[in-house]
């Protein structure tokens, strides 16, 4: 099993930066892909950003492009979502998952409990 652990959340102004962390734990041998996500309330889970779990490639959604940055360290198990010039539609409670490529939430099959990020204006 493969564990997925959020951290980093919390209530900032807009136009303010933030950097989110998943933790993985157990079977992380078994990891191709790990992609952000977030869901606001009464609105789908969207796709943010991925990568290759080894490195090198990475991709964003339009909505993210140049201002989240989605990196790893092999060494620690760890991804992370660099987030700037936060804006309030940012709000959302923020999930990392494993999976396999691609930027639908059934591409991934594990998940973290979220973290939440609230930006007022």
């Amino acid at each position: 099993q493969l564990q997925l652990v959020e951290s980093g959340g919390g209530l900032l102004q807009a136009g303010g930066s933030l950097r989110l962390s998943c933790a993985a734990s157990g079977r992380t041998s078994s990891i191709s892909h790990m992609g952000w996500f977030r869901q606001a309330p009464g609105k789908e889970r969207e796709f943010l950003a991925r990568t290759i779990w080894t490195g090198g490639f990475v991709y964003y959604a339009d909505s993210v492009r140049g201002r989240f940055t989605i990196s790893r360290d092999h060494a620690k198990n760890t991804v992370y979502l660099q987030m700037n010039s936060l804006k309030p539609e940012d709000t959302a409670t923020y999930y990392c998952a494993a999976g396999q490529v691609g930027q639908s939430i059934y591409n991934y099959n594990y998940w973290g409990q979220g973290t939440q990020v609230t930006v007022s204006s």
